[in-house]
């Protein structure tokens, strides 16, 4: 560019010391002048590119339109052409090389003057299907927020993060799904209080907020009003308090659905008619999985959960019935009816990658069959296949009070697997949540919510009792290391700051525990 170029952001009062990158200095070493290699010279190379990117001359381009009459149907066609690369040369979005990556920029079409015939040398009917819009990924809803003045930098993150732990969303696949909460509360506050849910209300605090941070608006007399003003909340919800009704909000109407969906204290429920083996039509209810939100719901899931077990067939070892069920976290197959005289049957849960709809018995009598007795260990106990919450595993119990476990990995099936690969899978590193090795594992005291760990972490060992984690010196014998040397550690980590994890995690060395109990 022939002059520095200076950017501002679009966000009013946006407080940028949050970035993490920001490039200062005269001096910036071109990639090939550093020591770097694999992801830190990736990393440095894209800082690098954006950067210079960002001082060079904007890039010119052609856009060319062209409309075909065809009869009295209309063909268009778009070509675009650069007359000057600019900024391309170092970086084009999503390209490692920008200037082989400038080629695939460019549509030329062939040279057009209005009123030419065209012949046809070739035709073909192809179809194209117009979709829904897409949901809101965590970025798709800032760029909204942005745009309407709510938040800032600096707060979009725990804008999300809120409605998602309130239960408002599910992300699932990058999208934000609302879920059947998110609808009855909407409706709730966009019938009794309408204006405080209003866009344009929001970004007016936001400017007002904007306002006394600057010191040009005195924060308690704002306040004052807002509350306790003729208007203000306190007087609207005086006001509607006797008017609400909650269990009118607490239900879910569908246009296309023959159902109402319910919410109460333990998650949303289903209601509405299914047809009875005489075919008349009855009224029905059925659990809904705690993670299905409005979105999800069609005519035949809706179907399927009203008319309760699906009979799948019989077990031939035990004669017994093989049901589909829909429970509160979801499908689940089970061996034979729930009676109060009979034992609590057989359940196992479906994984994700099993549809109900092409479900069969031998699918079902195969998850019935976990877990699966592999052999016994050479150092003793027994060795089992079986699937859990973070999928198929492999199971050591070394006695009643011990076992350790082992994610299969993906080429491992969990029907198939036998005692030879189990045991190869056992003599591996155990890992850790985050991939870290695990040196040593306490299990989980009883005063505790969460077991106590010892990994190998990128910058050494260290303790981990759920979000909490205490670095150990270098010089640690961890053959002499104790559970009670670990509960010391931790203990003084309590002291000298409050950690999250301990908010629901009490730590008591286990001399105390003997006298006192922990409180829940």
């Amino acid at each position: 560019s022939s002059s520095a170029r200076q950017f501002n952001s679009n966000a009013r009062n946006a407080q940028e010391a949050h970035e993490a990158i920001r490039p200062a200095g005269e001096v910036f070493k071109t990639p090939n002048d550093t020591d770097l290699s694999g992801r830190d010279l990736s990393l440095y190379e894209l800082i690098w590119k954006r950067t210079v990117a960002s001082q060079m001359a904007e890039a010119k381009l052609t856009m060319i339109n062209a409309e075909i009459e065809v009869g009295e149907g209309l063909f268009k066609s778009s070509g675009k052409s650069i007359d000057f690369a600019g900024f391309f040369r170092a970086y084009v979005e999503g390209s490692d090389d920008p200037s082989a990556s400038l080629e695939q920029q460019e549509v030329i079409l062939p040279d057009l003057t209005q009123g030419s015939v065209l012949e046809v040398d070739s035709k073909e009917a192809t179809y194209h299907e117009t979709k829904s819009p897409a949901r809101y990924t965590e970025a798709a809803l800032v760029k909204v927020l942005e745009k309407e003045g709510i938040g800032r930098p600096s707060t979009y993150a725990s804008i999300i993060g809120t409605i998602v732990d309130r239960g408002y969303a599910n992300i699932s696949s990058n999208s934000l799904s609302p879920t059947f909460t998110a609808f009855a509360v909407t409706a709730l506050l966009e019938e009794h209080f309408p204006d405080l849910v209003d866009t344009t209300f929001t970004a007016k605090m936001e400017s007002s907020l904007d306002e006394i941070s600057s010191g040009n608006l005195e924060w308690l007399p704002y306040l004052e009003t807002f509350y306790k003003g003729k208007n203000g909340l306190e007087v609207k919800v005086q006001k509607t308090e006797g008017d609400i009704d909650g269990k009118a909000y607490r239900q879910v109407d569908f246009d296309d659905l023959p159902c109402v969906v319910r919410i109460g204290s333990n998650g949303p429920w289903l209601e509405g008619v299914k047809i009875d083996e005489s075919g008349n039509e009855i009224q029905a209810k059925g659990n809904l999985p705690m993670d299905i939100t409005p979105g999800d719901l069609d005519k035949k899931k809706v179907d399927q959960i009203l008319s309760g077990p699906s009979d799948l067939g019989t077990d031939p070892k035990t004669g017994e019935q093989v049901f589909l069920r829909f429970g509160p976290y979801g499908p689940y197959v089970q061996l034979g009816n729930t009676e109060e005289d009979k034992a609590k049957p057989r359940r196992a849960s479906l994984p994700k990658e099993l549809k109900t709809d092409d479900l069969t018995l031998l699918e079902a009598l195969e998850l019935l069959s976990l877990p699966k007795l592999l052999g016994e260990h050479p150092e003793g106990g027994i060795v089992e296949a079986d699937r859990g919450r973070f999928g198929p595993y492999i199971k050591w119990i070394k006695n009643e009070d011990e076992s350790e476990n082992r994610s299969l990995k993906k080429e491992d099936d969990v029907f198939k697997v036998d005692l030879k690969r189990a045991l190869e899978i056992l003599a591996m590193p155990k890992l850790g949540r985050g991939g870290q090795e695990v040196i040593k594992d306490f299990g989980k005291p009883k005063e505790l919510k969460d077991k106590i760990q010892i990994l190998n972490g990128r910058y050494g060992l260290y303790i981990k009792c759920g979000k909490t984690n205490v670095s150990l010196p270098k010089d640690t014998d961890l053959e002499k290391f104790t559970l009670d040397n670990a509960l010391v550690l931790l203990e003084e980590k309590m002291k000298d700051k409050k950690s999250s994890g301990f908010k629901k995690n009490k730590v008591i060395s286990k001399k105390t525990s003997k006298n006192k109990k922990s409180k829940k």
